[in-house]
């Protein structure tokens, strides 16, 4: 008779704290809809969260610091972040995995074309960098954020970035112009 309570026991100290968090490494968020793999509604409400970008503008090639960040008390457990055109319904430029909280996705044949949590850890801030591809137009960062199986919020938005399209700023600001002064005496 020992035996089976044994076995319970051990049964539930492994696998029952893994069954019953959330959200695990593996659940998932669509790349396309943003919507969590879960059958819950997301959330109407004002989120409690925010996408802050490093820069207005960017050109090809420029690394952007993108931070997705809980607004006071509030945490979350799981979410996907990525850039998109204004109106495009795909994932546009690469991510540069910084934060440990993050891992990056494949999205359309694309590596890293998305981020999402890497661990089941409630999170106030993570902050990645985001590389500007070729060829794109205006666009912004959008997330699902995952507080838990019942709160999530879809299509958060950052700001509205600009291609520059020209070589006198490059991402950090900083001018590349050079300037010629020519003294005629």
């Amino acid at each position: 008779m020992r035996r089976p309570s044994c076995f319970v026991f051990l049964f539930c100290g492994v696998f029952l704290p893994g069954i019953l968090s959330f959200p695990q490494t593996n659940t998932s968020i669509d790349c396309d809809s943003l919507l969590p793999n879960y059958e819950a509604e997301p959330q109407t409400s004002a989120p409690p969260y925010i996408i802050a970008v490093s820069f207005d503008n960017f050109e090809p090639g420029n690394e952007i610091q993108v931070t997705l960040e809980a607004l006071g008390e509030a945490g979350f457990k799981g979410f996907n972040l990525q850039a998109r055109e204004i109106d495009g319904d795909t994932p546009v430029g690469t991510f540069k995995i910084t934060d440990p909280n993050t891992k990056g996705l494949e999205c359309h044949n694309m590596t890293n074309s998305a981020i999402s949590h890497a661990n089941s850890d409630v999170k106030q801030k993570v902050t990645t960098t985001w590389i500007a591809p070729r060829d794109v137009g205006e666009l912004q960062f959008i997330a699902t954020v995952v507080e838990n199986l019942e709160n999530f919020w879809v299509g958060i938005q950052s700001k509205t970035l600009t291609p520059t399209h020209s070589e006198s700023v490059n991402g950090t600001g900083k001018s590349k112009r050079k300037v010629c002064f020519e003294c005629i005496c």
